[in-house]
């Protein structure tokens, strides 16, 4: 039988490090430990702090449960741990799993603005776009709720939507765009026209041993200085397999395939306009509203009939707080969400930018209120970042300080936190997490298998504090 070791992953620093500038390269931290099947990894200390700040949250699950109707959003937002869609995705799947499936919410077309996309939704598109995200695009840019804006000024593109999991089809359509201007139409339906047209007739021959020029042009009635210049020739001499371009003034019929969408007007509601299906669908096109000139998108939601939870996904590669906080719009936005609880995951990016813990917290606090501005209903979960290393040498520090933040500043703030940084082990135990197969090459983002465990872990923290409160009904 084969030696099983247990290894404790606790939250505790064995380094008293008291500048956030202090770097210290992770060998001297601990050693890298063999990548075998007999380490066994137990998260500690599980816990959703300072529970109080979702009360009303919590109230709002126990009336769906008790009434088996209405719908609870969730809105998650960060960076590229979130905008991959394998950590969200599961703590989506556990909440719809219990609570029923309201929709599979918030998404935008990130491939066809060149990142990466959500797994179930797949995007194609036609037509030529310009896209921004808030890390880089100019303030007076329409960055809106994702993150991004997708713009163009050309009046023939189609975005297509395809839902790849039929547990996400959808009834209804919300299109968002800056100021909730009615710039698309939608299409569920479209007609195939074929375009027959005329082009010159394209002729070749293969020289085979012991044809000359001259004969090969004989034989087509053609020039010999014709066919020389239809093929860049020089000289008469001509090597055996060569392939020739005839030259001639025919031509043929040659078909091409255009796709025609029916256009449906979307429409207005107070943050986004709209369209509903008396059927569930699996796929639509945006199209443009042929009255527009110039077209921005910000995002999109799928939703459906039933009651339950929707739990969106806001993510933006490199984000920080500060790039969210840049644009108005992003706040402006986000009631169309109608969120309930928001739970925001930064701090990773801050840490490569060497924020200090009273920096990272300024921003952070400063998304908070504006949330909360715009978005009185709604409670806030802050989750600190996850260990990782910084410029795959050192140890990141500054993480820790920004969890040590977001721990003392919950109260005076009122949200609740789960402590991720603390419950994967601390900086300490980023090489027992890279030897599970938690962790991707750069010990920055995780694998799948990672950050669905990540998934897992909070699912369970907010099962357990949920229960504890129902409890007290």
């Amino acid at each position: 039988m084969k030696n099983r070791f247990l290894i404790f992953l606790l939250g505790i620093s064995f380094f008293g490090f008291s500048q956030d500038t202090l770097l210290v390269p992770m060998d001297s931290v601990y050693t890298d430990i063999p990548v075998v099947d007999s380490i066994e990894v137990t998260f500690t200390g599980n816990d959703i702090q300072n529970p109080s700040a979702l009360l009303s949250f919590y109230d709002k699950m126990y009336q769906l449960e008790q009434s088996k109707s209405g719908k609870i959003n969730i809105v998650h937002i960060g960076d590229s741990h979130i905008q991959a869609d394998l950590f969200t995705a599961k703590i989506r799947a556990q909440f719809q799993k219990v609570f029923g499936n309201g929709g599979f919410g918030f998404t935008f077309p990130y491939s066809v603005a060149k990142t990466n996309n959500s797994a179930p939704i797949r995007y194609s598109a036609s037509g030529s776009f310009q896209s921004f995200r808030n890390l880089y695009a100019d303030e007076n840019r329409p960055v809106g709720l994702s993150g991004f804006s997708m713009e163009t000024t050309l009046k023939d593109f189609a975005i297509q939507l395809n839902v790849k999991d039929a547990q996400y089809n959808f009834t209804k359509l919300k299109v968002i765009t800056p100021q909730n201007v009615n710039l698309f139409d939608v299409s569920v339906s479209n007609k195939n026209i074929v375009i027959e047209r005329k082009v010159p007739k394209k002729i070749t021959h293969k020289v085979k041993p012991g044809e000359v020029l001259g004969g090969i042009a004989n034989k087509y009635n053609v020039s010999l200085k014709a066919l020389k210049q239809a093929n860049g020739l020089k000289s008469d001499m001509i090597r055996d397999g060569k392939v020739l371009t005839i030259p001639t003034k025919g031509t043929q019929s040659k078909s091409t395939t255009k796709t025609e969408y029916i256009p449906i007007e979307l429409q207005p509601s107070l943050f986004s306009n709209d369209y509903i299906s008396e059927t569930p669908l699996d796929k639509i096109a945006i199209v443009p509203n042929q009255e527009i000139d110039d077209f921005a998108l910000n995002g999109l939601v799928l939703e459906n009939d039933n009651s339950g939870v929707i739990y969106h996904s806001i993510g933006v590669n490199g984000a920080k707080a500060s790039d969210y906080n840049k644009f108005r719009l992003f706040n402006e936005q986000l009631p169309v969400l109608n969120p309930d609880l928001v739970i925001i995951s930064l701090g990773t990016n801050e840490s490569f930018d060497k924020q200090s813990g009273e920096q990272y917290f300024a921003h952070l606090d400063q998304m908070i209120q504006g949330i909360k501005e715009k978005n009185p209903q709604a409670c806030v979960l802050v989750m600190t970042p996850p260990p990782s290393v910084l410029h795959r040498k050192y140890r990141n520090t500054f993480i820790e300080k920004y969890a040590e933040a977001i721990e003392n500043n919950a109260q005076n703030s009122n949200y609740a936190f789960w402590d991720l940084l603390k419950i994967f082990g601390g900086n300490n135990a980023i090489n027992r997490n890279a030897a599970k197969g938690f962790m991707a090459r750069d010990k920055v983002h995780y694998s799948k298998v990672g950050y669905e465990k990540q998934g897992d872990l909070f699912f369970e923290a907010f099962l357990q504090s949920y229960e504890l409160f129902k409890s007290t009904k």
